[in-house]
């Protein structure tokens, strides 16, 4: 799904030996192969938040006499496509600097990530997430932060379709708590991006220990919730602005619900007919403003 550069599965083996200043460094290169062929080692350290320093430790890390040998490893990853990061800065050109040229690149940009879920790889993996979260017999989910509207979202449509799922998102620090029933018969499906949240990682490592299967939805392969996890989809963050995307991730939520719905269609219809009723009978909806009542 993500582009990947030559060094990519070296780096992958190496990583948990690294420092937490070579991590930094490795992850960003890794999500971002073609900044080291074509930006200097400064500006390649500024963007990983780390110091040049740490580029040139790392080379030599990974078996490198310098850092210019590591670069010219990469010079074959400069490829213009949809979404890589020479043709970013061409259209960032192109498009100039107004909030009309900035949303179709964002929009542009995003297509381009959705499109990339379809491929082979990443389609495997969700019809595989989706047949454990099927065969689970409850699913505890958990995001925070940013990663919380994908949680909900996936817990919401899940309700529509019976009461398969506990949200991890109790008052006063209890959203844990919910494991104290959890057996080895349940999952818990963990939504984290870098920077990771800790007290994700802690919910996730709980529930390995309690014996559960722990399935992630996360932005990397050296996320700290694939080496847990027993099967993990992975989705682009990156945006043209400052905040990262989660489109991708709510996109894979609509996918999973969808694909366990389709599970048992029969079930499912039923569930979302008593769902029809209920809500009809609360008068939930309107298709015009309500009268005030004086």
């Amino acid at each position: 799904m993500l582009q990947k550069g030559p060094l990519h599965s070296h780096i992958i083996e190496r990583f948990d030996d690294m420092s937490e200043q070579l991590q930094q460094a490795a992850r960003h290169i890794l999500e971002h192969p073609q900044e080291v062929a074509l930006v200097s080692m400064r500006e390649l350290a500024r963007n990983a938040g780390v110091q040049p320093s740490t580029m040139t430790r790392l080379a030599k890390f990974l078996g490198f006499p310098g850092y210019e040998d590591f670069r010219v490893q990469h010079a074959d990853v400069i490829r213009v496509n949809a979404d890589g990061f020479a043709a970013r800065a061409m259209q960032r050109d192109e498009a100039g600097s107004n909030d009309e040229g900035l949303a179709h690149l964002m929009l542009q940009s995003i297509s381009a990530q959705i499109a990339r879920l379809c491929e082979p790889e990443t389609l495997s993996k969700l019809n595989e997430l989706a047949e454990r979260l099927a065969t689970a017999r409850r699913v505890y989910v958990l995001g925070l932060r940013s990663c919380h509207s994908v949680a909900w979202h996936f817990h919401y449509v899940m309700t529509l379709l019976g009461e398969k799922t506990v949200h991890l998102d109790g008052p006063a620090g209890t959203g844990g708590d919910a494991l104290i029933r959890a057996t080895t018969d349940d999952v818990l499906l963990a939504v984290s991006i870098n920077p990771y949240s800790r007290y994700t990682l802690e919910v996730a490592e709980a529930a390995v220990e309690k014996g559960m299967s722990v399935l992630a939805i996360t932005d990397s392969e050296v996320s700290p919730l694939v080496t847990i996890a027993e099967h993990a989809v992975l989705f682009p963050t990156e945006s043209h602005t400052f905040f990262h995307t989660l489109t991708p991730a709510l996109a894979i939520s609509e996918v999973l619900c969808g694909l366990l719905a389709s599970h048992d269609r029969k079930a499912a219809l039923k569930e979302l007919k008593r769902v029809d009723s209920y809500l009809s009978s609360m008068n939930t909806y309107s298709a015009s403003i309500p009268r005030r009542k004086i």
